[in-house]
């Protein structure tokens, strides 16, 4: 039976290792991905505020004209 956990133990150890030592290429890979997701969001952002200052400087325009 103490084999069976020695085993376990083992094992854990094991895969705790494998996990820790991978652990800075995840946060490396995490942190660019949250970079490219804030370029994202930036360019989506200004993208929106063009637009909505183009379309209420286009009803703008429409209000200066007299009517018909």
């Amino acid at each position: 039976m103490s084999f069976l956990i020695f085993l376990a133990a083992a094992a854990t150890a094991y895969f705790a290792w494998r996990i820790v030592d991978r652990l800075p290429d995840i946060l490396y890979r995490l942190t660019e991905i949250q970079r490219e997701l804030a370029d994202l969001r930036e360019g989506l952002g200004a993208a929106e505020a063009t637009s909505t200052e183009e379309s209420a400087s286009a009803g703008d325009e429409g209000r200066d004209r007299p009517a018909d």
